[in-house]
């Protein structure tokens, strides 16, 4: 009989990116998606940066050996069961995360890739730094997630339909992931289409396209997709990397997120700050 007095197990699901003080995006947007589906959230912080829903001011990224100091402790003794990465502010993160992550191939890891902000001039991934993403980070990654615009940067080519978002996908899983997912918010159409990228398939994920201000986007709202999706991966099909599992972890994310932006909330105080997703 099992002891009615042991603690719940729960798998957890760590997040690797910048820390943003309102709350919106990066990591503070990861532990909220995680939660979501169920998984503990940890956090690793890569970057420090000076935000709020106005925009980035600044943008620091954490040493190196600190960094892999944080995601070795919690990974030694913590049930990691889905890594998710977003920003890591320069060259050096990129390359010692792509390490440690090589030491643990079985971990689905989910690299979104936020290179510049929707609001504000500063960078969360340095420019000599996008090489090192695409030819040592990505091909560690189960699923890399990009916008329209992290594509462009990524593959030198503009995105500006559904049929060019099928062809970028195809060029970044050919990176080496496992998967790629071409995001569709920032095309336009009723509706919202993200493209995926697997095992040489391609689906493509359809929402109806929600009526938002274009001048007032939802901040984070990448961050929190490729989250829900690592989230899924740990609480829900835990030790499962197959084709099936990972389209199914991505269908699952998209519904949440559409539902998710459809009720974002204005924590702003003047009414002018980019909105925020809540659950």
């Amino acid at each position: 009989m099992a002891n009615a007095g042991a603690p719940k197990v729960m798998p957890c699901a760590l997040a690797i990116g910048g820390l943003d003080p309102g709350g919106g995006a990066g990591i503070s947007a990861d532990l909220r998606a995680f939660a979501a589906a169920g998984a503990f959230g940890c956090a690793a912080a890569a970057a420090l940066t000076v935000q709020s829903t106005a925009g980035l001011r600044r943008v620091r990224a954490v040493p190196a050996r600190e960094l892999t100091a944080q995601v070795a402790e919690v990974m030694r003794h913590q049930r990691v069961l889905s890594v998710k990465v977003g920003a890591l502010g320069g060259r050096d993160n990129v390359r010692a995360i792509a390490k440690l992550l090589a030491r643990h191939p079985d971990i689905p890891v989910v690299v979104d890739t936020p290179i510049a902000p929707t609001r504000g001039r500063s960078r969360l991934l340095a420019t000599d730094a996008v090489e090192t993403l695409k030819g040592e980070l990505l091909p560690r990654a189960t699923l890399v997630t990009v916008n329209v615009d992290e594509a462009r940067a990524l593959l030198g080519e503009p995105v500006r339909s559904v049929s060019e978002a099928h062809d970028a996908a195809r060029a970044l899983a050919a990176l080496g992931p496992r998967a790629a997912l071409v995001k569709g918010g920032h095309l336009t159409g009723a509706n919202a289409v993200d493209v995926l990228a697997v095992q040489g398939e391609v689906i493509e994920l359809r929402a109806r396209r929600l009526p938002i201000d274009p001048t007032r986007p939802t901040h984070g709202s990448g961050c929190t997709f490729a989250s829900l999706i690592a989230g899924r991966l740990a609480a829900a099909l835990p030790g499962r990397l197959d084709r099936d599992a990972l389209v199914a972890a991505v269908r699952w994310a998209k519904r949440v997120h559409h539902a998710a932006l459809a009720r974002a909330v204005d924590v702003s105080v003047d009414g002018r700050g980019l909105r925020v997703i809540v659950f």
